[in-house]
């Protein structure tokens, strides 16, 4: 937590008067700065950037007025709460310093109580506007980090791809159909950012598959398919030390998951099985239904629909079923 003191800087030609706000506000709360021209001021404020510039308006070369108008020209210190100080109380001069770029007035002789309550009121403001600025620089860090992550997971997803040509395209297609399937079913925004995540990672554990199995043009053995199915568990292992990427890690890791309890790797049942990953499952075998593959040939959408309808209750969630079947229905 930062506990340094707000910083003040008076500018005012007269010593006395510097003296006379010195002496005001030694005691209290502030570390004191001070000026005794509009140049020397502007170059102050440049270097220290106050919290708060307390400015005379009736100073000789530079006047009050003009140092305002070069301070908010300044990209730097354009920010700096500025409270005029004058011997003017008529109204023409409260308009040309708030034209000027004035943040407040106050009028000599000033009172020490109003004086106080003034520095304490354009602080406080001052200190809600650098928290909205932190804030708002907060959120677009997290935005510029956001995109870095999509795009890394984007990267990782095309060199799966790369790797696997025989399944090319499969990762975009899918990544799509989730994302209107989830959208159809009721996901939010934020939950649809998950779903994309990891429809984009459903197969990322594959990497760790020999190659002499991935892309074996026949049937596996069973000894092969026990090496495959550790896909969704090496994809657990890589991502869920990731804590951005917890919230979409149940596509790849359970998306292999069957209703009826005879999927992998955990031999989940039900809704046992996260519903992302209940979700992911008809949109996968969908799309490998529908793709050429090394050892067979595309089946024909009404086929690959009938598939799907007949198991229902089986492989898949017998509700969600119904939606996804709609929506390829619809599609087509």
């Amino acid at each position: 937590m930062n506990n340094a003191k707000p910083k003040i800087l008076i500018v005012d030609d007269d010593a006395i008067s510097r003296m006379a706000i010195e002496g005001l506000l030694l005691s209290e709360p502030y570390d004191l700065y001070f000026a005794s021209n509009g140049p020397d001021g502007i170059a102050t404020a440049s270097t220290l950037h106050p919290d708060v510039l307390l400015l005379d308006v009736m100073m000789p070369h530079m006047d009050g007025f003009e140092v305002c108008r070069r301070i908010r020209a300044m990209s730097d210190i354009a920010e700096v709460p500025i409270l005029l100080i004058t011997s003017l109380d008529d109204q023409s001069s409260r308009i040309a310093g708030l034209q000027a770029g004035a943040d407040d007035f106050i009028t000599k002789p000033y009172n020490s109580v109003e004086l106080f309550a003034r520095l304490q009121t354009i602080l406080r403001l001052n200190r809600y506007r650098r928290i909205v600025e932190q804030q708002h620089d907060l959120e677009n860090l997290h935005s510029e980090l956001l995109i870095a992550y999509d795009r890394t997971i984007e990267g990782w997803s095309h060199a799966l791809d790369l790797r696997d040509k025989e399944v090319e395209g499969h990762t975009n297609r899918v990544t799509q159909i989730a994302l209107q399937f989830a959208h159809t079913t009721g996901f939010t925004e934020e939950e649809l950012a998950h779903v994309r995540r990891g429809a984009l990672l459903h197969d990322v554990g594959k990497l760790g598959i020999p190659d002499s199995i991935l892309h074996k043009p026949d049937k596996l053995s069973e000894e092969e398919w026990q090496i495959m199915r550790m896909h969704p568990v090496y994809a657990y292992q890589w991502l869920s030390s990731i804590k951005f990427l917890l919230p979409a890690l149940d596509i790849p890791f359970c998306h292999h998951e069957k209703w009826d309890g005879t999927g992998y790797p955990r031999g989940l049942k039900g809704q046992e099985i996260p519903i992302t990953a209940r979700l992911f499952a008809l949109v996968d075998v969908w799309d490998a239904l529908c793709s050429d593959r090394p050892y067979r040939k595309a089946m024909p959408k009404a086929d690959a629909l009938e598939y799907i309808r007949n198991q229902a209750g089986l492989h898949f969630d017998p509700e969600l079923t119904k939606v996804f079947i709609k929506l390829v229905e619809v599609k087509a």
